[in-house]
């Protein structure tokens, strides 16, 4: 983008690495200058120092209105302003197992995750730039919360929230000329959306397998045979947190190589008896 994006100020949160950390790279390399948030406070001040003065860490819990508000003051105080911010933090359950054996332990930690961390970002966020004259906010969701499907139901609940939510707050928030969208990531084999986690134990050979059967049941169902990676998911933000995406709004877009146009119950339920059975050797 040809250096389009000099001076401008981005937070992203949940960016020690996997496709956050692929975010703050490109975007530092366009000329922005980032904070980023994460729990993986190690990870993340080694990324900052990699990165140079461009770049700022700050350790925050998304679902703490206190410390989003700090990571957001803490931007502005060291930037001057605030351009754009992506609410990309979020976590999975891994619940494998079907509807009527899941056991919904983790359907709190990833509603105030997932849900809440975006809405209390995108309120904070607004507030700042309402008053500068506007901005844009872009929500990191996935192909699950596109399409009802098969499996994940906490996970997919919690997605198709906040596709619901970037549309309702881009309704609300164009007066101030903020834009809001939503990207949906698809086959990006980051740790968690691998469908891979090691359970407890778990030799690295067999654990391999797993990612192997994972990766193959993913891009049969996939339309477009290539790889995305983190990179594809951040050039997404760059469009959008950009003045190439002015006029772009409440828009929901998924970068997933054309799988979400295809049968979704029948792709997880493939990916999902595929890792099984590498599991169970």
């Amino acid at each position: 983008m040809a250096r389009e994006m000099d001076g401008k100020v981005v937070v992203v949160t949940g960016a020690a690495r996997g496709l956050g950390q692929a975010m703050v790279e490109l975007l530092v390399e366009e000329g922005c200058r980032v904070v980023f948030a994460d729990l993986l406070e190690d990870e993340g001040r080694a990324l900052a120092e990699r990165l140079g003065v461009s770049a700022r860490f700050r350790k925050t819990d998304v679902t703490s209105r206190a410390e989003f508000e700090a990571l957001v003051d803490y931007a502005v105080g060291e930037f001057g302003a605030l351009d754009a911010l992506c609410n990309n933090a979020g976590i999975t359950d891994n619940a494998f197992a079907r509807l009527l054996d899941t056991d919904f332990d983790a359907f709190e930690a990833v509603m105030k995750v997932n849900v809440l961390g975006v809405m209390l970002g995108t309120q904070i966020a607004a507030r700042h730039m309402a008053r500068r004259g506007g901005g844009s906010i872009i929500n990191v969701a996935s192909i699950a919360g596109v399409r009802p499907g098969f499996g994940f139901p906490t996970y997919r609940a919690s997605k198709a929230a906040v596709i619901n939510f970037t549309q309702s707050a881009a309704s609300e928030l164009g007066e101030h000329l903020i834009r809001v969208n939503c990207i949906c990531p698809g086959n990006i084999p980051t740790e968690m959306g691998a469908f891979n986690q090691a359970g407890p134990g778990m030799e690295d050979q067999r654990l391999e397998r797993i990612r192997g059967a994972v990766r193959d049941a993913r891009m049969d169902w996939q339309p477009l045979k290539r790889q995305g990676s983190p990179r594809d998911i951040a050039e997404a933000v760059m469009f959008l947190a950009s003045d190439r995406s002015a006029q772009i709004s409440g828009q929901i877009l998924s970068v997933d190589g054309g799988a979400a146009a295809t049968d979704a119950r029948s792709q997880i339920d493939d990916i999902v008896a595929a890792r099984t059975r590498a599991e169970a050797q």
